[in-house]
């Protein structure tokens, strides 16, 4: 079975813990299991996981205090809180965390398969986009980095800077595209009855397979002044990607 996702759940309840965990794993998700909030920040730290389901009282966690420490230990993972002593002063703090969902116990196993779902559909956006942020933050930097070289006064930096910046580019561009399909796919999941390929019928898209073509041109123009098999490899894929969306 393909897994659905990666689950992290941390509760004191033993058959709440073991149950739930038990029918995740029937629906495809990947479950590890914590007794309390110290095992929870452990685990959130040498492990990736989609999402949290943690009880608000079991040790550690009474004020709420792991879930205020989400954004340090693993940014981005969406947390689901459930309890057996619902308040209205937890479900306030709980609003005012980064939690997607107050469920409480007796909790409803459809309810909560719902709500896990949504949860590790955002989480794999969330990480989509944060790859592609990444992705464009090394590229501005190395075009910096160009940049500066190209300011120099070194013998033949210029020829050596726009070989440097061809391969970047086509390392970025390469990368940004398997970055967006990534994105493209997890967003079609969403859509019932979408398949991920009607989505790149966009102008959007169209638009950056026009400036992909020209960018090709561009390095075919260019490929003898610049003696590089990666370049050319670079090439040959970019052409590959065209030719499989025209």
């Amino acid at each position: 079975m393909v897994e659905s996702g990666r689950i992290l759940i941390a509760d004191d309840e033993e058959t709440f813990l073991q149950s739930t965990a038990d029918l995740l794993r029937r629906e495809g998700y990947y479950c590890d299991c914590v007794p309390d909030a110290f095992g929870a920040s452990q685990k959130l730290s040498d492990n990736d996981y989609d999402v949290l389901i943690a009880d608000i009282k079991m040790p550690g966690n009474g004020e709420l205090e792991l879930i205020e420490k989400m954004a340090n230990i693993a940014e981005g993972v969406q947390v689901i809180l459930v309890t057996g002593y619902p308040s209205l002063h937890s479900a306030i703090e709980s609003i005012e965390l980064p939690v997607k969902a107050y469920l409480v116990k007796p909790t409803d196993f459809d309810e909560l398969l719902s709500h896990v779902r949504v949860a590790v559909n955002h989480h794999r956006i969330y990480r989509s986009v944060h790859s592609i942020k990444q992705r464009l933050q090394y590229w501005y930097e190395g075009l910096s980095n160009i940049e500066e070289l190209l300011k120099s006064k070194a013998q033949g930096g210029i020829f050596v800077s726009l070989d440097a910046f061809l391969e970047l580019t086509f390392q970025n561009i390469l990368g940004a595209m398997s970055d967006l399909k990534h994105l493209i796919m997890v967003l079609a999941e969403q859509e019932e009855g979408k398949e991920p390929c009607h989505l790149f019928n966009c102008p959007r898209l169209y638009s950056l397979a026009d400036s992909l073509i020209e960018t090709i041109g561009v390095l075919e123009k260019s490929k003898n002044a610049f003696k590089s098999k990666e370049l050319g490899e670079m090439r040959q894929k970019l052409e590959k990607i065209i030719a499989d969306k025209t």
